[in-house]
């Protein structure tokens, strides 16, 4: 009677062949994951900025704090920064005319890295 099933040598080759797949598609898909969190930001950092030019069109100064976007209906929500996951990490940019100011001129992430173009989150 012949028993049906997988050598040894077979089940070896098989797995040698997924870990070559795996050590090709793994990093590609860590860097597609980095990719879309960049553009993610850029995106969020653009939302932001126009809600902040649409309430300083509107009532003609600058809000106190992100929060106030959200209170007065210009942003749903404070959203995230994508690369810290956390909305508290955002760095408020004072007006340049009023550099002692609190207002809310611009806003950038506050995490820490570089992009994979090479510049600093922190500058866009």
């Amino acid at each position: 009677m012949k028993r049906r099933g997988f050598t040894l040598i077979e089940m070896l080759v098989v797995m040698a062949v997924i870990a070559t797949l795996l050590t090709i598609a793994v990093p590609r898909y860590f860097q597609h994951l980095d990719r879309a969190r960049e553009v993610t930001l850029r995106e969020t950092l653009a939302t932001m900025r126009d809600a902040i030019d649409k309430y300083q069109a509107d009532t003609g100064r600058y809000p106190e704090t992100i929060e106030e976007l959200v209170t007065r209906h210009y942003l749903r929500r404070l959203p995230a920064d994508p690369i810290t996951e956390r909305s508290d990490t955002w760095e408020i940019v004072p007006p340049p005319a009023e550099p002692g100011s609190r207002s809310v001129y611009d806003v950038k992430s506050g995490a820490e890295g570089s992009g994979l173009d090479g510049s600093e989150y922190r500058s866009w």
